[in-house]
């Protein structure tokens, strides 16, 4: 983690306050921070023995899960973020699950927004229309996926795989690694007791650098394995692709109704997605906007860029 001083306190006590009846330690892998996170983990590893900190130099978050899992001594992996709040039974039902179904397993992105703008980005990706039908957003009882949110797993079987690949964009990491998990033969497993809050980014910059990085990732994904993990990153793509080429179109011939069309059908599929917000409807419509032109926008500057970037990762 990096500069999670907003979050880091009740993540860690969300962390340390697991009911899981077995040994537990956390190992917190720390890329430099400057805000007092570190002095905080730090003051926390001096008086609880279950908490290690490590550096990450290399800032990304790749390397610090590696990091972490090679430091890590227990045989079951539970990956913690520090943008998220836990239940206090999210470890002991994780295990449970990977007891009980193998492979790995994880449990539903839950975004919770706690002003204006993450609300509005909290509706916007509570709908199928602006994340996708990805079921480890909406599962409602225990079924295969092809990728969770964070996720639990076997030590071995996470250093069988080589660890987590780290991209240019640092971001589609996790769907990388269980998108190679799955082509191993092994699976992924969605359990919605597996309880967790996500917060969602609470500026329109930061939430358009996230989705850009998002979209490039996919990109990167498809140079490394040769194909998208799904059909849903080209969705955002093809959106783009069409609003630029009703702009070319209508500055190329003065007729403006293919760009007039398909904005209208992205308006369209924009209201829809935030129908159900109430008074937030302009916010949560500003914010779906952002996710798709910045995801479909880094997908296609992913695509343009090449393999070169990644040529090293590819097998």
């Amino acid at each position: 983690m990096l500069n999670e001083a907003a979050h880091i306190e009740a993540t860690m006590a969300d962390i340390l306050g697991q009911d899981y009846p077995g040994e537990v330690e956390v190992v917190v892998a720390d890329g430099g921070s400057t805000d007092g996170t570190r002095e905080y983990l730090d003051r926390l590893a001096a008086v609880d023995a279950r908490v290690t900190v490590i550096d990450n130099p290399r800032r990304r978050q790749a390397h610090g899960l590696n990091a972490a899992a090679g430091v890590a001594r227990g045989e079951v992996l539970v990956r913690a973020d520090g943008h998220t709040r836990y239940a206090s039974d999210y470890v002991r039902r994780s295990v449970e699950a990977l007891q009980e179904l193998g492979g790995a397993v994880g449990g539903r992105m839950s975004p919770v927004g706690y002003d204006v703008f993450s609300r509005a980005v909290t509706a916007a990706m509570n709908s199928p229309l602006t994340m996708g039908p990805a079921r480890f957003h909406h599962a409602t009882e225990r079924e295969e996926v092809d990728t969770v949110y964070l996720g639990a797993f076997r030590r071995e079987d996470f250093a069988a795989l080589g660890g987590i690949r780290s991209f240019p964009s640092g971001s589609s990491e996790d769907a990388d690694f269980y998108y190679r998990w799955r082509q191993s033969g092994r699976k992924v497993f969605v359990d919605p007791a597996i309880r967790s809050e996500y917060a969602p980014r609470n500026r329109p910059g930061s939430l358009w650098r996230q989705y850009w990085r998002y979209g490039q990732g996919k990109s990167e994904m498809f140079w490394v394995n040769g194909r998208f993990p799904s059909w849903r990153p080209l969705a955002p793509l093809a959106l783009v692709v069409a609003v630029l080429a009703g702009i070319i179109w209508g500055v190329a011939s003065g007729w403006w109704v293919p760009l007039a069309v398909v904005t209208g059908a992205w308006l369209a599929v924009l209201l829809a997605a935030s129908v159900r917000a109430g008074t937030l409807l302009p916010v949560v419509v500003f914010a779906a906007a952002i996710m798709h032109l910045a995801y479909g926008l880094g997908g296609i500057w992913g695509l343009v860029r090449g393999p070169g970037p990644v040529r090293h990762l590819r097998r």
